[in-house]
């Protein structure tokens, strides 16, 4: 039975394959998401887009907000893994 499973799963390969590929990308967007560097990025960059006037500090707070709820996101997803 092994045999003719193996064969008759050949045409499910690249499926699979993509599948785990999906996979691996979405692992990797999560842990560059979650990443202190990228976090620390994205705030001072709103820290300094509201230090040249380009944003008021009503819209800095809810950048923070943004950053804090997807961190929470991947942290808790993490936990689930």
């Amino acid at each position: 039975m092994g045999l003719l499973s193996g064969i008759l799963g050949l045409p499910l390969l690249p499926v699979r394959g993509v599948i785990q590929l999906g996979e691996l990308i979405q692992r990797r967007v999560n842990e560059e998401l979650a990443a202190p560097a990228s976090i620390r990025r994205e705030l001072e960059a709103a820290e300094e887009k509201r230090a040249a006037g380009e944003i008021s500090p009503e819209e800095e707070a809810e950048v923070q907000q943004q950053v804090l709820r997807r961190l929470d996101v991947t942290e808790t997803d993490e936990k689930e893994r």
